[in-house]
């Protein structure tokens, strides 16, 4: 596997589907660009999921979120976008993001992502 920043976000089988259990991660040296200003942005994510089928490779997510280092975008739509890749990804029971943005002009700024299936779905 590379050591590169990368989009890809890897899988291995969940050793326990039956059972629910929760996984928590915790990155507290994520960083971004403002869009507006090119300047860094910094953040801890946190990520708490319920594994169905897979569960994600912690090397490929210590490189995903490296991947976003000289990426301008909104805290808002970063927090969003990882929910999302790895809802495609794992397709997990639940799954929670949540970006912890550091104090930037005087504001702090939380962005907390949930998903749950629905039922049926």
């Amino acid at each position: 596997m590379t050591t590169k920043p990368s989009k890809n976000l890897e899988t291995f089988p969940n050793p326990n589907p039956e059972r629910d259990y929760e996984i928590a991660f915790e990155a507290p040296e994520f960083t971004c660009l403002c869009p507006m200003t090119s300047q860094p942005d910094f953040a801890t994510i946190r990520i708490r999921y319920v594994p169905d089928e897979k569960c994600v490779e912690l090397k490929s997510l210590k490189l995903y979120l490296w991947s976003f280092r000289d990426e301008g975008t909104f805290h808002e739509a970063v927090t969003n976008r990882i929910a999302n890749d790895l809802i495609a990804a794992l397709d997990p029971r639940f799954l929670e993001v949540e970006g912890d943005f550091y104090i930037r002009g005087g504001i702090k700024t939380k962005v907390k992502v949930e998903h749950r299936p629905r039922a049926g779905a």
